[in-house]
Formats: structure tokens, sequence, C-alpha cells
């Protein structure tokens, strides 16, 4: 019954909805969705994408098991003789690594960026919000095409474990039930709770992908951008471990633009005044070749290092889909400071007159 169960393609499916209803029945009776900031356009979103991906998962799957069978006759069903202790390791580091890639790119590339915007234009978390990407986001998804490839070569055990493992670490992640912030309470647990968060994605290190804005120094937008192994941020030097959650989620500068937009851009753009996914919107430099001189307060600043931020010299979440990030700053106590605002500072973000020369050049 369990390989009859392992080898039917669709079980994983089943999981993905099973596990939701669980996550999302705990939400429920657990009050999370009392006095909630969700909109009509939010409900809208999540379900619909969950909808859309759940399509573009079949249509890729049976498409590639025709064309397979068309192109590659000899390699049907090649490896479903290795065994699981192979399979399931190979099938998940795969989807793994290439979602991290992915994920990451979306963050530092503009084309990309406009089509994973939704996912963070969500003021709180919950098990639904997993599922908020646009409908191309989901059509160039390495993952559903790795599950495709991996049922035409007879991976189809593996596959079914490791979808079953990442939901249940995804929708856990996203869900406003935070079962580590229960374990972290329990001192003798902390050794193997920080071996755990080194291997496995937990809610405090995805909700902090998730804040707002690294000024609260929990927070990194642009980074832990691992879907259920924190193996790779670690790797490629964009993990951050806090054990805290933040208490602000979404853009620093959103539009709220409309359910249909945010899905299908750019088939339907924001009719939103200055929305990324707007019709007529460009990214402009608001540098300058000045310093900017200003009385700061003690706290957390971010200077900006994109140079298109409308709030120069601060940071107003514009650096999303480029490479640039910005950078935080301590202020110990409030003074006045001079503040690079042509970016090539080599003290950024404080001045040194490398504006002068630049001027000088000009």
């Amino acid at each position: 019954m369990i390989s009859e169960w392992l080898n039917d393609p669709n079980t994983g499916k089943y999981v993905v909805f099973i596990t939701l209803i669980t996550f999302g029945a705990i939400e429920i009776f657990g009050g999370h969705y009392k006095g909630t900031k969700r909109t009509k356009d939010d409900w809208i979103m999540e379900f619909l994408s969950l909808f859309l991906l759940t399509l573009n998962s079949y249509i890729v799957l049976f498409g590639i098991l025709y064309l397979g069978n068309i192109l590659f006759p000899t390699s049907t069903n090649s490896l479903a003789d290795l065994s699981l202790w192979l399979t399931v390791p190979l099938y998940m580091l795969v989807d793994d690594l290439a979602q991290y890639w992915y994920h990451r790119s979306a963050h530092e590339y503009d084309f990309l960026w406009k089509h994973h915007r939704p996912h963070h234009a969500a003021e709180e978390m919950g098990v639904m919000v997993s599922f908020r990407n646009s409908f191309l986001y989901y059509l160039f998804l390495p993952n559903i095409w790795w599950v495709a490839i991996s049922v035409f070569l007879g991976m189809i055990p593996a596959t079914v474990i490791g979808l079953i493992v990442k939901q249940l670490v995804v929708t856990s992640t996203h869900s406003t039930f935070k079962w580590d912030e229960y374990v972290y309470r329990i001192k003798f647990l902390s050794p193997f709770m920080w071996m755990f968060e080194r291997i496995i994605v937990t809610p405090a290190f995805h909700y902090a992908h998730h804040g707002k804005s690294k000024a609260d120094n929990i927070s990194d937008p642009n980074g832990n951008f691992g879907n259920a192994f924190t193996i790779w941020d670690q790797l490629f030097g964009t993990a951050k471990f806090t054990r805290k959650f933040p208490t602000e989620f979404g853009l620093q500068t959103d539009p709220k633009d409309d359910w249909s937009s945010q899905l299908f851009y750019p088939f339907i753009k924001s009719k939103k005044e200055g929305s990324e996914i707007g019709k007529d919107f460009k990214r402009e430099k608001t540098t300058s070749l000045d310093a900017i001189e200003i009385e700061l307060e003690a706290g957390t600043h971010l200077w900006c290092q994109c140079g298109f931020s409308k709030n120069q010299p601060f940071c107003d979440g514009s650096h999303h889909g480029t490479k640039h990030t910005p950078i935080a700053f301590e202020v110990k106590k409030k003074r006045k400071m001079r503040l690079c605002n042509c970016k090539h500072s080599k003290a950024s973000p404080f001045c040194d007159d490398t504006h002068l020369e630049l001027k000088r050049e000009n």
C-alpha cells in the first residue's frame, strides 16, 4: 500500500492540500485572523495563485511526459531502480538549490522581481502567503519543471517524499503558528535547535525574509532565500539567524495594487501612481554630487546604496529588483552627520568628498 502511495505522482499534491488545511485550521481556531489586515484583493490573490500554480504544475508535468516519451524514449523511468537513499537526496538538493537561485534572482533582477513582488506585498504572514506570486513567476519556476523531469525519469517515490517534506517546511515557515518560538524557550533544546536551524528553514529564519525593513535588526528582505534548507544561504553569504520575529511585513512603499495586475503583469498593468508594475514606471536615479548634512536620531538607519530611493539618502525599498542592498548603520545618540549621496564614497554611508572629484571630472 505504501509502495502504491509513493508511486502515485498525485500523492504529493494531496499532501500539499492536507498540510494547508491543517495549518490553516490551526490559524483559524487559534484566532490568528482576528483583526486581520487582509483585504478582499489579498484573499483573491492567494487562492487564485494556488489554483494557477496547480494548473501550471499539471500542464508542465503532462507536457514533459508527452514530449519526453517522444524525444527521449530510452530515458523514460531510467532512474526507477535507484535506491531511495540516492534519489531522495538527489531530488531534494537539486530542487532546493534551484529554488534558492531562482528566489534570489527574483530579488536581484527587475523582471523577476515584478513577478515575485506580490509575495512581499503581504502585510501579515499566513499559510496562503506562500502562494502569492504572479502567473509568469510560476511558469518559469524551475521546481515545477524538476518535478516533471523527476517523474519522467522514474523518481516518483523520491518526488513524493520530497514534496511532502518541502510542503511541511514551507507551510510552517509562512504560518502564523510559529512553532519554533515555543521551542526556543526551552533552554536544554537550544543546542539541538542551533543544529536544526543550520539545516532546515524555521519560521524565525523565513519571517526575517518577509520583514519590511532591516532597520529593525531582525529582518533581511534581501537574505534568507532558502526554501527548505538554510545551507545555501550559509554557503553563499545570505543567511541571518536571530531567533526573533519582525512585527512589520510588506513593502516599504506599497501603492496597494489590485489583484489582477499583481497576478497577470505585464498583460494587466497597475493604474496606481508610482507602482512598479504600472504602465509608465521607470527607475530614475536620485543621486547628486553633494553631501547631505542631516541631524539623525539615535537608532538604526538604512542608507540607500542603489541610488533610486525617493527619500535620499535613506532607503525606501527601491533597491528591490537590483543587486544593491541598503547599508544599516547605528547612531548612538542624536547628532549631525554628513552622508554620501553620490554613492561613490569609500567610507559609505559617510561622505569622504569623492563627489568633489566627480564634480571636477564633469
